[in-house]
């Protein structure tokens, strides 16, 4: 699963590292903690436009539906049903990177008769951007006629290291390998990028207090 995020790059890095232009430098969003149930606009780059970064609203909006409430229920997208849920299966080919560089989440463990939610910070091991595997769409609102760009962040089962951090529902986000990204937005089939297809990555014990970029002397794999 994959509800919270981060992105603390500037535009210009990610720019140079998608090889895409940024199309509205100023509402580029760069964030040490991103809740997606706010439905925060973040940086995506879609199929049908490869050179563009722009920026898209998290939780997905189906073409069909009346209200943006449904949004609240397509954060993400299990990568092992998409064709078998009526928000997603018609935008299976609808792909997306959604920028990155680390995302959050919660450990839970008995201490002293007491269950305890203990949060980390997920990264590439060399603190980089990367991509989420996503799906867009463009969902126009009945109320203002406005056409909105909305993204969901696909999810699977856990690696052998997030299944340590993730240990009730034991699931991850699809996030791609480099050399994979163009694969993903060229309509490679999906079961393609499920576990068990991985990346490395390092995870950092990150207290709620703190939302600072997580600190090497905390690594716990």
């Amino acid at each position: 699963m994959c509800f919270y995020s981060r992105q603390s790059k500037e535009a210009l890095l990610a720019a140079k590292r998608f090889k895409a232009e940024v199309r509205d430098p100023e509402q580029f969003l760069t964030s040490d903690f991103i809740n997606g149930f706010s439905h925060p606009s973040c940086p995506v780059i879609t199929s049908d436009n490869p050179g563009l970064i722009s920026n898209f609203t998290w939780g997905l909006i189906p073409q069909w539906s009346d209200k943006d409430s449904v949004s609240n229920y397509t954060l993400n997208a299990r990568i092992e049903t998409l064709n078998q849920v009526n928000s997603f299966r018609d935008y299976v080919n609808n792909r997306c990177l959604v920028v990155a560089d680390g995302f959050y989440e919660w450990r839970h463990e008995r201490r002293a008769g007491r269950t305890f939610k203990d949060r980390y910070l997920i990264t590439l091991p060399d603190n980089d951007l990367f991509a989420f595997a996503g799906l867009y769409s463009h969902w126009r609102d009945p109320a203002t006629n406005i056409l909105k760009g909305t993204f969901t962040i696909l999810t699977t089962t856990a690696s052998d290291l997030m299944s340590n951090i993730h240990n009730t529902k034991k699931r991850m986000p699809v996030i791609l390998k480099k050399e994979d990204e163009n694969s993903w937005l060229e309509g490679f089939p999906v079961n393609n990028f499920a576990y068990p297809y991985s990346i490395e990555l390092s995870a950092f014990y990150s207290p709620e207090s703190n939302e600072k970029r997580g600190d090497p002397s905390s690594l716990l794999f």
